[in-house]
């Protein structure tokens, strides 16, 4: 149950962070309001929170988090900007995914 409740955290983590990002995307490259930056900082303050809620040392959990955001990633651009993956963007978030694991189940020290 606590793996599930990580991976739940590390997926809304990525989203705050993709959404933090888009927004500003959204008004530099397409001439949206200006006003979605006030959503967006919202949103990469709480990917700030986000990632602080892990209980683990903060290079770890960064370091899995890219994993897991890679991924995420991938399904926003499916998603949302409505481009399918190609099969070596599905392999790349797999192989992630792969190194993600190893982290967060790997040997730890006594």
């Amino acid at each position: 149950m606590a793996m599930l409740r990580m991976l739940g955290l590390f997926a809304l983590t990525a989203v705050a962070e993709i959404i933090g990002c888009y927004l500003p995307y959204l008004w530099l490259k397409q001439g949206r309001s200006i006003w979605l930056l006030i959503p967006a900082a919202a949103s990469l303050a709480s990917f700030t929170w986000l990632l602080s809620l892990h209980p683990t040392a903060a290079g770890r959990v960064y370091a899995a988090y890219g994993g897991v955001y890679i991924s995420v990633a991938i399904m926003w651009l499916w998603m949302v900007d409505a481009i399918r993956p190609t099969r070596t963007d599905v392999i790349g978030a797999a192989v992630c995914i792969f190194g993600a694991a190893i982290i967060i189940f790997g040997a730890r020290p006594s």
